[in-house]
């Protein structure tokens, strides 16, 4: 089996600070790309921060869920599937910097299935998921 990486880079017109916010936020980051998002433990800083976990509940599939293993306020968001999943080896960074006012994130999932031949499959559901929902809420903040 092959471990597979999915990159993505979205720009937004908000403050680091703004999108950071956003995009830490268990269930809000849920809505953004579509999926069922729910905080089940909280960080060390009370919230979705460090050792935060997150149940994830993809239509008919069994839940799994995902723990914050890295976090810096403003700058990085790493997290590994845990629990649960069909997916192993599956670790997502987030990585945020600013460019002339605006954020610039550059997010990498490395992934692989436990099932033979499907890590293409989810590769490409996930990839498609997550960039069209960064796309609508970049798009979103245009509007604002």
């Amino acid at each position: 089996m092959t471990v597979k990486t999915i990159t993505i880079q979205q720009k937004f017109e908000a403050p680091v600070n703004e999108v950071f916010a956003k995009l830490s936020d268990h269930e809000a980051f849920g809505k953004i790309c579509g999926i069922s998002m729910l905080r089940t433990k909280e960080g060390d800083d009370g919230a979705n921060g460090l050792g935060s976990i997150r149940k994830i509940s993809i239509g008919p599939l069994p839940s799994f869920e995902e723990t914050i293993t890295q976090f810096s306020k403003d700058e990085l968001i790493e997290y590994k599937i845990t629990k649960g999943s069909p997916i192993k080896n599956h670790i997502g960074r987030l990585k945020f910097s600013e460019q002339a006012g605006c954020t610039v994130l550059d997010y990498t999932i490395e992934l692989e299935s436990k099932i033979p031949l499907t890590t293409g499959i989810i590769k490409k559901a996930l990839e498609n998921g997550i960039s069209n929902g960064l796309k609508s809420y970049a798009n979103s903040l245009l509007s604002n």
